[in-house]
């Protein structure tokens, strides 16, 4: 199916004799290595109108909705480089995640990288880039820094933003994060928000608003103030219809194939698939284990184990990364490490294990099993749980977080996970199954261990006294 036929659902259409910059962020997005594709250009030439006479953005909100693995990250990116260094003048460029350790994460481990690869031209006009804590960001020879803030409805104060972009707003309950953004971007006469996001469900509010506005602004053919763009699959049709999903994911037959879909199809729950690539909204709570409204309500940027450790330690059946997370005696727990590959695992678990004076502990029966012997010779404790003893940990958190009785540090991984997670029975019990769910749900598991081995640590220390 030619591929020109993936049109948008929604979309602000094109002023007649307005100048954009779209010549200006197909450049930007080339210097980094990305041709845009025909959706990006279509997006990035019409959000940059300027209004007749002026160098000023006739839209200052640009929404956008598409599925996961269309180019977001690329189209965020090729924004903020015009930005920093075509526009012309020093812009300060503001990037947010669901939360601040994620933002940091995507800037550091995903735009950076880009930014400055061996052949990047970018290279030269980066002057420095900083990698502390709090005060990560990307600073350019023209004068201009790319950074990111924490998601709290106060994190803006004190600064000036003149472009600011919100990523994956689906998960946000509330507009904290845009609240941060504007009163900072309310001097900049040339400040743009822009808010990408895959589709959400009924706890995504912020993003339903600003789908609502802009949906009613296409329908108004208003051509100032917000721009929209939606490429979604009509509700009535077929989810497993290829041809349903030409109409709605812009990146088929130019990054992504029909066979990568077909797979996402075939291992996905359908409301996942539904929601994640045909760009539709679904209910929150279908088919969830752990109702929305329950883990957001004990999750938390403000959450922040402290005193004797356990660290707790999973892998997915697949290998293709691992999740460490911590724990305390009070019912804090944090995801503090989740990356791709192995290669990395025993050394960071062996430097964390020693710095805190941690045990490490694992599903003795799941795939991380096999790095025991490599932990030991490092001379880490390590302890393994039995499959019953799985059974009463997933129990036990899922008790935590219905009565309140967990505090966990919010993470887009163990946010993913927790949604995606589904229950494998064994015999009269459960546990979190990782072949039965959708997504990786190894940041789960990792978490439902370290929860349940520290709610043991005043037995003497010894994590394992409750199974003597």
């Amino acid at each position: 199916m030619p591929v020109d036929e993936c049109r948008p659902r929604y979309a602000t259409p094109p002023t007649p004799g307005r100048a954009n910059r779209g010549a200006e962020i197909a450049a930007a997005a080339l210097s980094f290595g990305v041709k845009l594709m025909p959706w990006q250009k279509l997006v990035a030439s019409t959000a940059t109108e300027m209004l007749p006479g002026t160098r000023l953005p006739a839209y200052k909100t640009i929404v956008v909705t598409v599925g996961r693995q269309c180019g977001k990250t690329a189209l965020t990116a090729a924004f903020e480089i015009d930005r920093a260094i075509l526009y012309g003048s020093p812009q300060q460029i503001c990037y947010s995640a669901q939360d601040g350790k994620s933002a940091r994460a995507k800037l550091l481990n995903d735009q950076v990288p880009m930014f400055t690869h061996r052949d990047s031209p970018l290279r030269s006009a980066i002057s420095k880039i900083q990698r502390g804590s709090g005060a990560e960001g990307i600073l350019f020879e023209t004068g201009s820094r790319l950074f990111v803030i924490n998601s709290s409805e106060d994190s803006g104060h004190g600064l000036t933003i003149d472009f600011a972009a919100l990523d994956e707003c689906w998960s946000d309950p509330d507009s904290r994060r845009e609240a941060s953004m504007l009163p900072a971007m309310a001097t900049r006469e040339s400040a743009q928000l822009l808010v990408i996001s895959t589709a959400g469900h009924e706890g995504s509010a912020y993003l339903k608003r600003m789908v609502d506005t802009g949906r009613a602004a296409v329908a108004n053919r208003e051509n100032t103030g917000i721009a929209y763009w939606e490429w979604s699959a009509v509700e009535d049709l077929d989810p497993a219809d290829p041809k349903t999903w030409w109409s709605c994911i812009p990146a088929l037959g130019h990054t992504i194939t029909e066979a990568t879909i077909a797979h996402a199809f075939k291992t996905s729950s359908l409301e996942s698939f539904k929601r994640s690539y045909l760009n539709q909204w679904v209910s929150s709570d279908s088919g969830r284990v752990l109702p929305a409204a329950l883990w957001n309500s004990v999750c938390s940027e403000n959450v922040a184990p402290d005193g004797k450790f356990v660290l707790a330690l999973d892998i997915p059946p697949d290998r293709s990364s691992a999740s460490v997370c911590i724990a305390d005696d009070s019912g804090r727990v944090e995801l503090v490490h989740q990356a791709a590959g192995l290669g990395w695992v025993v050394e960071k678990v062996t430097e964390l294990a020693k710095t805190w004076d941690a045990d490490v502990v694992l599903d003795g029966f799941g795939p991380a099993a096999s790095l025991i012997g490599e932990l030991e010779a490092a001379n880490v404790t390590v302890r393994s749980y039995t499959t019953r003893e799985m059974t009463s940990a997933s129990a036990k958190l899922f008790d935590a977080v219905a009565d309140k009785k967990i505090r966990i540090r919010r993470h887009e991984a163990l946010d993913l996970a927790a949604g995606a997670a589904r229950r494998r029975t064994v015999g009269d019990a459960w546990l979190f199954g990782r072949k039965d769910s959708a997504e990786n749900i190894s940041p789960l598991v990792a978490c439902v261990i370290a929860f349940d081995a520290a709610s043991n640590l005043g037995d003497g220390d010894n994590v394992w006294a409750v199974y003597a």
